[in-house]
This record gives C-alpha cells, sequence and structure tokens, in this order.
C-alpha cells in the first residue's frame, strides 16, 4: 500500500498514513467545488465501524447537505477536529489540512475496488458528477 491517493465514484479520497491499515480520508478537489463554501461537518463518532461506500460523514454548505461515503471500511481511529472550528479548510485545502477522518481498515483488498488517479480523472473529464 504506498502513499498515493485512491477514489470513490462520490468524490472520496483515501490514502495510507503509513501504516499499513490505517487509512486517511477526505473529499476531492471536484468535490468542494462543488458542493462550494463549507460551512459545517458532522464528522463520524472515534469508534464508529463505517462500510465501504455507506455513509460516515456530512458536509453542509451554503447550498445543501452532502453524504460522504467511506473509502474502506473499517473502524473510525481519528477526525479532523481542526474543521469543526473552521469548516472552510476542506474548501481551501481538500487533500491535506481539509482532511475529515482516519480508518482502520479492515479488509485491504478493497483499495483495489477504488479508482486510481487516471481512473478519477475521467470519470470527472466524462462528467462523474454527485
Amino acid at each position: 500500500m504506498s502513499a498515493e491517493r485512491r477514489y470513490t465514484p462520490t468524490h472520496e479520497w483515501i490514502r495510507s498514513t503509513g501504516d499499513a491499515s490505517l487509512m486517511r480520508v477526505g473529499i476531492t478537489d471536484f468535490a468542494q467545488k462543488e458542493i462550494t463554501d463549507v460551512v459545517f461537518v458532522e464528522l463520524p463518532k472515534i469508534g464508529k465501524k463505517v462500510v465501504q461506500g455507506a455513509e460516515a460523514a456530512i458536509i453542509e454548505s451554503v447550498k445543501a447537505a452532502f453524504s460522504i461515503y467511506a473509502p474502506m471500511g473499517g473502524e473510525v481511529t481519528e477526525v479532523n477536529h481542526a474543521i469543526e472550528s473552521d469548516p472552510g479548510l476542506v474548501n481551501r485545502d481538500p487533500y491535506g489540512d481539509g482532511w475529515l477522518f482516519e480508518v482502520r481498515a479492515s479488509d485491504l483488498s478493497e483499495w483495489g475496488k477504488l479508482l486510481d488517479e487516471p481512473g478519477y480523472q475521467h470519470q470527472v473529464a466524462a462528467g462523474g458528477g454527485h
């Protein structure tokens, strides 16, 4: 498992933190532009079990609320408390300080079901919005 990011068709990204099964999750730059101004993020509780493809968090913008789906199943081990007080981090730095939560993946084979960078870019170019 490298430090590369993988993507979901619903515009979440995931990458290894360096620990083989510990993964950091966020939304893509495409998603934050579609959502526009993020005003609130409902993060999952630490210890919550998430299932690949199931809702794990909610992002609210000035437009609407958007479900955020778990790219891989497992247990939430950490959340990004910085975005609770500054939800705009999601817009300003979606791949860095605007990450959402970390999950200890329970099935590493799920990684292979995710899109790589070229596959994700192809989906976006083909008009693959929410």
